[in-house]
């Protein structure tokens, strides 16, 4: 039996019903055909056909065409030739349109008479004229015609495109094999051949976005089950009105399209313009036709909104008997259930298939009790059973069966067989790979992802359709998707409920997800692109992200209301392929009808959001459903509120060096206008200063101190520690690290003095459990409320002088707190203009603290009650931490303005600046005695040796990927981690040593110590913590329970059996002691928020700061010994 004998027998039975509804939606009446109407205008479509083409053999028919009313009538009348129907997207580009047209050998095309302009303008030279058009079926042949076009060569362009996308499949939920790699199964029939008459019912091609793109030629014999089939699930009957949801191309389309025809229902078709506007579609739907049938992918069901599914869809007196979800991963249960309303009766399919096997092979439907209040939403909905003709397979990597576990599944049956490409004939029984991979649990199976959708990160292989339903699952999530940008960043685009919060919805997935599974990024969008299959279009989303990222560098200014409206044009031409030089456009003109689509009404709206630079609230929806005019309009009100600035550029508020601090740039210095100065003491302040990474700082022990010559005694022993510090503390005097001239001064004489052989460090080649067991303890010691986050390190001062230690640390609530060691009581607190990222550094002199903020300054505090001395205005946010030369006592950071700085905070001037022409700075600099120099890493991937005294650079090396990492360096090598997963080492001359890979952007920085000679650790976002030899070589490494973003700090404390121990913390708020040596677990605790801070250790106590709002002191103790 063939699609149109079941036609033809339905029409028999059902001549005077409606058999096709045409809506545009206008406000105009629809526009009816019965069942006889369509029939009649079949028959004589068929005998133009007949009689113009030759049709002996196999025949096939190119269509290019909108859905309108004829469109029954058209691919009837093609199939009775009897020939197969070759759909063509008149708004798919030309150049993949000639492809499939030429590859299927297509003879003859049938063009829709108001598209014949167009046709001709894209394939000029391809085809010609073969006969009159038939005026009152709407359609003009034209055959093809005899060039000597190089077909190869269009085939080459063809491959070179798809080579360049990276997008899975949008297409089809299954993958298509070649012919060569089909698994082919032999039975007694023999062969299915495509060449007999009257064999084929359609052609269709794949999108081509995963490689070249695909012919598929579907028999009568291989759909017709499904129609059948489907047919008796959903219970279809003349009464049901079916909706045409997806385009010809998209196999589903058949599905839709002779369900209904073969059983006297009525087919509704809406323009394509309303397709895309979901208030508009959902009131032609399900208020004007009440539609009781939709099959539909999820993510066009999620285009109509939570609210419009709940009042409309869903809703309780719906008209809408059956919903088939189908082409993509099912939605999780939870959605669907808070989509639903209590009292709707619609039953709910969940469909699955490939076009390879065309169209649909498995059914399943949802039980009504999954949707009662008391069942659990867990639930895993399976794929179903096979549909008639179907058989499936799931085969291991091997292609053994597997009956219970997970495997890749294949389709097939005796007769459900397409042909792909070229082939001519198939065996019967042949079963196609479909690159999804399925579990199978007591003969049910349940779809676990795409093969295409396989990432390994962090070390770990998952499948990204996990985190989508994780994320789908949340309350404040509306709809969402996944990307693997360019396979280095997991980015989760989110359309948003009115409640959502970035930050919240983040703390959500990181408790539901593994560590390696939570996106590094998301993305807040204003609906989902889709491609002209309604699935998720994962190229646009590319494009989306990649055009968020170049926002983020983007300062555009608009002057005024003038420039907005010309640029407004502009961006409407470029985005619609228009000539920037064409004839006006008219205020009255509609993206949509302008040659507009979904896909670039998303991408028109990014534009002009990027353009303003700012998010502008709505404005999607009136680019749908409005003129430019009021686009225009619509833009201007959020933009130029005020009447009288909207012509005047001098009004336009841009950002400027502030005047408060009575201070100018000249050139590449800053001049005072008029000074402020405070009084400094003429006697030195003598203390010890840690912070993150062991930058260990003891300065002026005595009055001579300041001498090179007894600064480096201090370096010499530093184990005959100053009299006023606790005997307790003794062994933390080892804990330091060079990063001024003083502390290479320590490496150097420490080396000398102790000089061991290479061969008495320990090379332990271990991936150490986080499961050891653990000897030590840590009891929180005090802890201290800044009221908001605090993603800073902090600054620990020892004075030498009977007072006690101190804490500096900033927060995301602007406040600045200096807080006692030992007691934890706030000595003092400040507000500053801005949310605090930056870790504090003390002045040579011990007298104040300088830390960045998110206003670009950087403020010079008093260090004894934490007024500002100074303030030094850069251009854009300050999240570097200073660093101080200890012998001119000059400060220098980085900023997000691209420029590292060198200030004297005593004369209030800032000495030099450099702009690095690499990307913001978001580290912190590095300074090297020996040689003198200092080294900057950018965002842009730009690693910098600048001269500290004149600001020159010296060499540079380009990485190629952000740098969040702050150098860190030792006599002989500077290292620095990159997001690309490696830590580099280089020389101090520039050259590059050596680079070790992880398998997750290291953010932290390098910590190098004397304390154990030769060695640097740092961390991971693999959740590995690494300890490396000055040559590369991994020693060991520690997998703690998450990302690893801080900072380790290595110490020693007689107290803790003198052990060289490493502190490091996971951002799941995990501190762990290590042992430095062996890398086992000496001690863990776990702090009620994420740990974004870096520790720092004197003696015993630990201080770090935690994201629940608090910094935390830590007691650590030999367990059983408190």
């Amino acid at each position: 039996m063939m699609l149109q004998e079941l036609v033809s027998r339905a029409a028999g039975l059902h001549s005077d019903r409606a058999a096709v509804c045409f809506d545009q939606c206008t406000g105009k009446p629809p526009a009816f055909y019965t069942y006889a109407t369509v029939l009649e205008l079949a028959v004589e479509l068929t005998a133009f056909l007949q009689k113009h083409c030759d049709h002996q053999g196999k025949c096939e028919i190119g269509l290019y065409c909108s859905p309108g009313i004829n469109l029954p009538s058209w691919i009837l009348g093609i199939l009775q030739v009897p020939a197969a129907y070759s759909p063509i997207d008149p708004d798919a580009p030309p150049t993949i349109s000639t492809y499939f047209m030429k590859k299927s050998n297509l003879q003859y095309i049938l063009v829709e008479n108001d598209k014949v302009n167009k046709f001709q303008t894209s394939h000029a030279g391809f085809f010609c004229h073969n006969s009159s058009a038939i005026e009152h079926i709407g359609l003009t042949l034209f055959q093809m015609s005899c060039s000597n076009i190089d077909f190869s060569s269009e085939v080459d362009n063809i491959k070179s495109k798809c080579e360049l996308s990276n997008a899975v499949d949008d297409s089809q939920l299954g993958y298509t094999v070649c012919p060569d790699q089909t698994e082919v199964k032999s039975s007694e029939a023999g062969y299915m051949g495509a060449g007999q008459k009257g064999t084929l019912a359609y052609v269709l091609h794949t999108s081509g976005t995963t490689g070249i793109p695909k012919i598929v030629r579907v028999p009568h014999r291989c759909i017709v089950p499904n129609i059948l089939h489907l047919k008796s699930i959903f219970e279809i009957t003349q009464d049901d009105v079916l909706f045409l949801a997806s385009p010809l191309t998209f196999d589903p389309s058949v599905v839709e399209l002779f369900m209904a025809l073969t059983s006297g229902a009525s087919i509704l078709v809406i323009p394509n313009t309303i397709k895309m506007m979901p208030a508009e579609l959902s009131a032609a739907l399900f208020h004007h036709h009440h539609v009781t049938v939709l099959q539909a992918t999820p993510t066009l069901l999620r285009r109509f909104g939570a609210h419009i599914i709940k009042s409309r869809v869903l809703s309780a007196n719906t008209s809408l008997r059956v919903l088939a979800l189908g082409g993509e991963a099912f939605p999780v249960l939870s959605l669907l259930k808070s989509w639903k309303h209590t009292e709707n009766k619609t039953s709910i399919f969940n469909l699955y298939g490939i076009t390879e096997v065309s169209s649909w092979a498995t059914c399943y439907k949802i039980p009504e009790e999954v949707f009662s209040a008391d069942f659990r939403m867990d639930f895993p909905v399976p794929l179903g059973s096979p549909l008639l003709g179907t058989k499936l397979e799931v085969r291991d990597a091997n292609g053994s069966a597997v009956l219970e576990g997970e495997g890749q599944i294949f389709i097939g049956g005796e007769e459900r067989i397409c042909f792909l490409d070229d082939e001519i004939t198939v065996p019967l029984g042949t079963m196609r790979e479909t690159g999804d991979f399925v579990r199978v649990k007591s003969a049910e199976l349940y779809f676990l992802g795409r093969k295409d959708n396989q990432i390994k990160r962090h070390g770990k292989r998952f499948n990204i359709e996990y985190l989508q339903q994780v994320a789908e699952n949340l309350c404040q999530v509306e709809a969402c998707a996944v990307t693997w940008y360019q396979q280095e960043k997991l980015i989760l685009f989110v359309l948003p409920k009115d409640d959502f919060e970035e930050r919240e919805t983040l703390k959500e997935l990181q408790k539901c997800l593994p560590a390696h599974a939570v996106p590094d990024e998301i993305v807040v969008i204003k609906a989902l692109p889709l491609t002209s299959h309604g699935k998720v279009d994962i190229c646009e989303l590319n494009k989306i992200y990649q055009n968020h990222l170049i926002s983020r560098r983007r300062d555009n200014k608009l002057s005024d209301a003038e420039e907005l409206w010309e640029r407004l044009l502009y961006l409407w031409k470029s985005v619609l392929g228009l000539a920037c030089d064409s004839t006006g456009i008219s205020k009255d003109a509609m993206f949509l009808y302008s040659g507009g689509d979904s896909l670039k009404a998303l991408r028109f709206y990014e534009e002009i959001e990027m353009l303003v630079g700012k998010a502008v609230p709505g404005l999607l929806e009136v680019i749908l459903s409005h003129s430019i005019e009021e686009v225009y309009r619509h833009i201007l009100k959020m933009l130029f509120p005020d009447e009288e600035q909207l012509m005047n550029p001098g009004n336009v508020v841009k950002r400027k060096l502030r005047g408060n601090s009575g201070e100018e740039f000249l050139g590449k210095y800053i001049k005072l206008t008029s000074s402020r100065g405070l009084e400094i003491a003429s006697g030195l302040i003598p203390f010890i200063a840690l912070n993150r990474g062991n930058h260990y700082f003891p300065v002026n022990f005595t009055k001579s101190s300041m001498q090179s010559k007894n600064t480096v005694q201090v370096g010499v022993k530093p184990l005959q520690q100053p009299s006023f510090l606790h005997s307790k503390t003794s062994g933390v005097m080892k804990s330091h690290v060079q990063g001024s001239e003083l502390e290479n001064r320590i490496l150097t004489l420490e080396n000398k003095a102790n000089k061991n052989d290479h061969s008495s460090v320990q090379q332990i080649h271990a991936e150490c459990s986080r499961s050891s067991v653990a000897e030590l303890a840590l009891c929180v010691r005090w802890k201290s409320n800044t009221r908001k986050c605090v993603d800073a390190s902090p600054l620990v001062i020892i004075p030498a002088k009977e007072v006690s230690a101190s804490v500096y640390v900033g927060s995301h609530s602007h406040a600045m707190q200096a807080i006692d060691l030992d007691l934890g009581e706030i000595k003092w607190e400040k507000t500053l203009g801005d949310r605090i990222e930056s870790s504090a550094c003390v002045s040579k002199c011990g007298n104040f603290i300088v830390v960045g903020c998110y206003d670009g300054l950087v403020y010079v505090l008093q260090s004894r009650d934490g007024e500002i001395h100074w303030s030094f205005v850069t251009e854009d946010t300050v999240k570097s931490s200073a660093v101080v030369d200890p012998s001119s006592g000059l400060v220098y950071i980085g900023s997000h303005d691209q420029h590292v700085y060198a200030l004297d905070i005593y004369e209030k001037v800032c000495i030099w600046k450099l702009h690095c022409k690499g990307g913001a700075v978001f580290s912190s600099p590095c300074l090297s005695s020996f040689p003198h120099h200092l080294y900057v890493a950018t965002l842009g991937g730009l690693f910098l040796a600048v001269n500290p005294v004149t600001g020159s650079k010296i060499w540079k090396s380009n990485l190629g990927k952000p740098l969040f990492s702050s150098p860190h360096c030792n006599e002989n090598y500077v290292c620095v981690g990159c997001v690309d997963g490696n830590l580099y080492c280089y020389t101090h001359s520039g050259e590059k040593v050596w680079q070790f890979s992880t398998n997750g952007p290291v953010f932290s920085s390098p910590c190098l110590s004397t304390l154990t000679k030769q060695e640097v650790f740092f961390g991971s976002h693999d959740c590995f913590i690494y300890c490396c030899n000055m040559e590369g070589n991994l020693l060991w490494k520690f997998e703690a329970t998450s990302t690893v973003y801080g900072t380790p700090f290595i110490f020693q404390s007689d107290d803790l059996n003198n052990k060289i121990l490493l502190a490091a913390v996971s951002t799941d708020g995990k501190v762990w002691i290590l042992n430095a040596k062996s890398g086992t677990a000496e001690g863990v605790d776990k702090l009620p928020g994420e740990v974004f801070s870096s520790p720092v250790v004197w003696g015993t106590k630990l201080v770090v700061g935690c994201r629940n709002d608090y910094v935390y002191c830590l007691d650590l103790y030999i367990a059983g010994k408190k």
